[in-house]
């Protein structure tokens, strides 16, 4: 009885690993159809090491999507590790992996910064295919997210990773307007990539 309990415990599990590697070789494949999906996957297999370490994080993810490092990526953030006086400005202008990455609206965050503006380039980077990120308030700090994707009624979604949980913000655009804007980081690539 015990060997039948164990031959079956054995298919099963044979049958589980055949169906995640089918799942995941098929989501490999969409990659070139739906990069967003490729995103999402890019996510799920990202980590944010260290509490502080959110901007070397969103940059590992952005670096893992262009395929650039493997997901076992996590340079950065060793690198980093809990730095409690870093911004975007330790990667403005700076080439990684042959993305160049750029820091933009560092500006008063008061009633004159251009909220119309910022929206609009962030539209017009999504619209040309690449994700940019933004630094939004939480627990009394600031946590840094990747905008993904555009919605259908204009707002934008945001995904962040605290440690291995996955943070996902659909109201976006909301919380910039309640912080009266915010900074942002794009990055360039080379043709072909």
């Amino acid at each position: 009885m015990k060997r039948m309990h164990f031959i079956l415990v054995m298919l099963i599990s044979t049958a589980v690993i055949f169906h995640a590697k089918a799942q995941t070789n098929n989501n490999n494949n969409n990659n070139n159809n739906n990069n967003y999906d490729f995103f999402d996957t890019v996510i799920n297999n990202h980590n944010q090491l260290f509490q502080m370490s959110c901007i070397p994080s969103a940059i590992e993810m952005i670096l893992k999507y262009y395929k650039v490092v493997d997901f076992d990526f996590y340079g950065l953030q060793i690198k980093w590790q809990n730095k409690a006086d870093g911004s975007f400005r330790d990667f403005d202008n700076k080439e990684l992996y042959g993305i160049t990455f750029t820091q933009k609206f560092v500006l008063p965050r008061d009633s004159s910064f251009p909220v119309d503006s910022l929206f609009q380039t962030i539209e017009n980077e999504l619209k040309s295919g690449k994700k940019v990120i933004i630094s939004l308030p939480a627990d009394g700090g600031w946590h840094m997210f990747v905008i993904c994707k555009q919605t259908p009624d204009g707002d934008f979604v945001s995904y962040s990773k605290l440690g291995s949980h996955t943070l996902i913000l659909r109201n976006t655009k909301e919380i910039v307007k309640k912080s009266n804007g915010t900074e942002i980081m794009t990055y360039h690539t080379p043709p072909g990539m």
